[in-house]
């Protein structure tokens, strides 16, 4: 693939035969219709020229060849040789054709390829003194200069979307790195929670079923056990449901989100929970704002997973440039005891994965304190 590609369309080789192609046929026909003779050597070059322009632009199997290194060399020699010593000496064509040369140049080849053929150009009709050339050589300047302008600026973009294109593969493997994460987190729950009581409820009917024809009414009493266990698993299933769905950010205001956040928490698992806000109103970016409502999701969904709390209050607070929301219960505790911020997690390998992920693509803090038998706090800054 040559350099050009990466930002321009094949077609364009198409249209560039053709321009080629015309330009050959124009310098032939002033090579041999001009009137006077013409030296045997330079008719030859331009007979070759224009084979060579035509043939390309027939045969599909020369498209690559047209945009090499050794196709801007031949052509590049070509215009000198016809623009100074040709029938076409007043540069009339090859004022033309080495524009088209330096935009085909530009855009097909490399900065330095350019700059060299460039150099070339002009070191040629600074040394050889053709007749009648002064208006060729300043077209060559000029257009050469502009050429390795736009070729460099071209280089800059290539290297740009090359790093936006690294950028964007990264991002890709983040996604599906965090949607790996996240699938393992749900199979675990699933398998923790709702799938465990399912295996409980089938070993226990399966006792009932022995049960009844022994002991009636204790039978009655075990089924009464079930009854209660199932519905505390429908109300776990329709709690971990929820948590599944995609997180509602209330037009950007956090207040309200946290708010409902709290409320279905509380109305899912029956755990007394408590909302305080001294702002009416929080304004984030919806993004930030998703992220920082998953993140309070996932640690009232381990309040009641794992601490077997029977209260818990959940505040945020706006202060200066930062947002801050806590999450303390009355449950048993994390297995450690002690305040350790988001480092201190990492270098002990303690506290959940998922909230200390989250928090540091946010840029913010964490601080999880436990109180083994007296409950935990979990406490999570963000830059507003």
């Amino acid at each position: 693939m040559a350099a050009g590609d990466v930002v321009f369309p094949r077609e364009w080789r198409r249209l560039r035969s053709v321009f080629r192609a015309v330009f050959a046929l124009a310098c032939l026909y002033a090579q041999l219709f001009s009137g006077r003779p013409q030296p045997l050597v330079l008719n030859a070059i331009a007979v070759v020229f224009a084979a060579y322009s035509l043939t390309v632009l027939v045969w599909n199997k020369l498209d690559d060849f047209q945009v090499s290194l050794a196709s801007l060399f031949v052509e590049t020699a070509f215009f000198v040789a016809i623009s100074a010593y040709g029938a076409d000496q007043s540069g009339r064509f090859g004022s033309f054709f080495f524009l088209y040369l330096m935009v085909s140049a530009a855009i097909h080849h490399d900065w330095g390829d350019v700059c060299t053929v460039v150099a070339a150009s002009l070191a040629f009709f600074a040394f050889v003194r053709a007749p009648e050339s002064i208006a060729l050589r300043y077209v060559t300047l000029i257009a050469g200069l502009l050429a390795c302008t736009l070729t460099y600026y071209k280089k800059q973009l290539q290297a740009h979307l090359g790093e936006s294109a690294r950028r964007e593969q990264a991002l890709h493997a983040e996604a599906d790195h965090v949607r790996d994460l996240e699938r393992q987190r749900i199979a675990g729950d699933f398998h923790d929670g709702p799938l465990q009581t399912f295996i409980s409820l089938q070993v226990r009917l399966d006792i009932l079923g022995t049960l009844f024809k022994r002991d009636r009414n204790a039978a009655l009493e075990d089924l009464k056990e079930l009854q209660a266990l199932s519905r505390s698993q429908v109300t776990e299933i329709r709690s971990f449901l929820r948590s599944m769905r995609p997180v509602e950010v209330d037009d950007s205001d956090l207040v309200t989100s946290v708010r409902r956040i709290v409320e279905y928490f509380q109305k899912d698992t029956g755990v007394s929970t408590h909302f305080v806000s001294a702002q009416t109103e929080v304004r984030v970016a919806p993004e930030t704002g998703h992220e920082l409502l998953q993140i309070l999701r996932e640690a009232l969904n381990n309040v009641h997973k794992h601490s077997k709390a029977s209260r818990a209050v959940v505040s945020i607070e706006h202060a200066g440039k930062t947002i801050e929301i806590s999450v303390d219960d009355d449950g048993t505790g994390f297995p450690f005891s002690g305040s350790f911020t988001l480092d201190e997690l990492d270098l002990l390998r303690l506290g959940p994965q998922s909230i200390k992920r989250r928090v540091r693509s946010l840029g913010g803090d964490l601080t999880i304190e436990s109180r083994p038998g007296h409950g935990a706090g979990t406490k999570f800054r963000i830059p507003a």
